[in-house]
């Protein structure tokens, strides 16, 4: 458990594991913190290094005098990667952590050696209209009512100011209210990408599709050796929706050889 000084901030993070494969950073959703990994950890953990970020304003990581943006974020993660002494690593963000992975994979190509994008469009009206009106009635007003939530417990356990939790329901407000359309830079991405989704998740199937094809994927048959496969994969999970895919079973099965492959 340790702490990393980068861009202003104390940004907290854990190490997991050892072994012979790259290292991996793991970014968690909005609201959530490190610990949301914990069903995938061990499996993703049994032969490589695994570093846990709670993000900025979350988990253990105070929040500073800035907005939540998915570009700022970035840079604290290409800041730890350089803190943690590594040239480059792997890099798999959930839904706003999957933001982060992105933005990271554009502006610091030369940190991210595999990124892998679990539950997030490349743009925000690729989430389902009902998803984007969601976020769009969203406020800090949201936040003591909120704190029914399990979620509010996973913060209130672990954040240094608690009384911050209104601050951080209206940043991630904000964040997502925010319009934003990422595609022509999603597609200047050179390491190779896998994308992630449930079969019920908030990300509309079609917008994942697209997202495929930015990467080549989708856009031709492989041949009958496979050579004509991009660097590109994607998988989409049998019953699993934008909720409860972090504890699917079936996401290790689905990163771990995509992680250890050749390319």
């Amino acid at each position: 458990m340790s702490y990393a000084e980068v861009d202003g901030l104390s940004l907290y993070f854990e190490e997991h594991g050892s072994g012979p494969g790259e290292p991996l950073v793991l970014l968690h959703g909005g609201i959530g913190a490190g610990e949301t990994f914990a069903s995938v950890l061990p499996a993703l953990a049994d032969r490589r290094r695994v570093v846990l970020v709670d993000l900025q304003g979350h988990g253990r990581t105070a929040d500073i005098d800035r907005p939540l943006r998915p570009e700022l974020m970035a840079d604290d993660i290409a800041a730890l990667i350089r803190h943690l002494g590594l040239a480059r690593a792997d890099v798999l963000g959930y839904s706003v952590g999957a933001d982060v992975a992105l933005r990271t994979a554009i502006q610091h190509p030369a940190v991210v050696r595999r990124l892998v994008v679990v539950s997030t469009p490349t743009r925000r009206d690729g989430w389902f209209p009902e998803v984007v009106a969601a976020m769009d009635q969203m406020s800090a007003a949201a936040a003591e009512p909120m704190k029914q939530s399990p979620l509010y417990e996973l913060y209130a356990r672990l954040a240094p100011r608690p009384q911050d939790w209104p601050v951080l329901i209206g940043k991630l407000a904000e964040l997502k209210q925010r319009d934003y359309d990422w595609t022509s830079e999603v597609a200047t991405i050179t390491a190779p990408v896998l994308l992630v989704f449930g079969d019920a998740d908030a990300v509309r199937p079609a917008h994942a599709v697209e997202f495929f094809a930015l990467f080549g994927g989708g856009t031709r048959d492989a041949g009958w050796d496979g050579s004509d496969r991009p660097a590109a994969r994607l998988a989409v999970l049998p019953g699993v929706t934008h909720y409860d895919i972090l504890t699917s079973p079936l996401l290790a099965g689905a990163v771990a050889p995509f992680l250890d492959a050749a390319f």
